[in-house]
């Protein structure tokens, strides 16, 4: 039986591995990225290159989007040469056309999307993911879907490619909403692993020891069994970059805002990580945090 064919839009650390992995599954692949050379791996493997999102949405029958912020979301959209002007009014195709945003983006933007594709005849699904640059690669990312039961279903076989844990969490903007509830969790969870990292060595303990003494049990979480080794390692190279963490929790913030809801942990840390920001660790992965916690502390072994 044919297979859709595949466009990506945004090919960095997250969406180049699970492009990657629809090619080695045997998908046809057309991509654009506003950096070509992101895109060589892929193309040297036989994906095709188009010159910007519209290009790739003329050419694919299913769009995926793995880009930074909403502002780009919104551009690769709605823009002149976005998704929606390819797809406007286009005939009809065997495989129906659908636009996935991947991105960790706003719930409002999403539901905006989906309205916009179902009144000029096409599908859209916010999909964002977790599970870092491992789970990219590993191809066991959760999904977290929102928009219409059908369309969900009929998208399955290719999320199942990039994911092992692939959930409807509900209708648009559901999928982005579940999250931020993930975003919020990491955050409380980061800041734990961190001061219990700078405790352990302020109490002069071995920290190796520490970790194989607590990851498996009741404080066990993905953070410390991915990412605590990292840092002890100094390796601050990101699966996440802090940038796109601190975009993330800006809107469950602002969301939660509209809701009339207090989140004082994540503020707290959003705050931290902009400290971070402010001294150059933008493009480092979120287990950076460390070293602002390190610097309040003046503590240099993590610098």
């Amino acid at each position: 039986m044919a297979q859709p064919k595949l466009g990506w839009i945004g090919v960095g650390v997250i969406g180049g591995a699970c492009a990657q992995r629809a090619l080695e599954a045997g998908y046809e692949l057309v991509v654009y990225s506003r950096t070509k050379s992101k895109a060589e791996p892929l193309l040297e493997r036989g994906a095709q290159w188009r010159e910007n999102p519209r290009e790739v949405a003329e050419a694919a029958d299913i769009v995926f989007s793995t880009v930074g912020t909403p502002k780009d979301v919104r551009e690769i959209f709605f823009g002149a040469n976005g998704v929606l002007e390819a797809w406007r009014n286009a005939p009809s195709s065997v495989f129906p056309r659908t636009y996935v945003d991947s991105t960790t983006s706003s719930p409002e933007l999403a539901a905006e999307i989906a309205s916009a594709a179902r009144e000029n005849g096409f599908d859209a699904l916010d999909a964002p993911v977790s599970g870092g640059d491992v789970g990219a690669r590993n191809g066991t990312l959760s999904i977290m879907v929102g928009g219409d039961a059908s369309v969900f279903e009929r998208i399955r076989p290719v999320f199942s490619v990039f994911g092992t844990n692939v959930r409807l969490a509900g209708g648009a903007g559901a999928g982005q909403r579940t999250k931020m509830a993930n975003q919020i969790l990491i955050a409380g969870n980061m800041i734990g692993v961190c001061e219990a990292l700078l405790y352990a060595y302020k109490a002069g303990l071995d920290l190796d020891s520490v970790l194989a003494s607590v990851s498996t049990g009741a404080a066990g979480s993905w953070s410390l069994y991915n990412l605590a080794p990292r840092i002890l390692k100094g390796d601050y190279k990101p699966g996440f970059y802090v940038e796109h963490f601190v975009k993330d929790m800006t809107i469950a913030l602002e969301d939660a805002s509209q809701m009339r809801l207090s989140l004082p942990g994540l503020s707290l840390v959003r705050q931290l990580y902009v400290a971070l920001m402010a001294h150059g660790g933008a493009k480092c992965g979120t287990q950076a945090l460390i070293k602002a916690l390190a610097t309040l502390s003046n503590v240099d072994a993590f610098h």
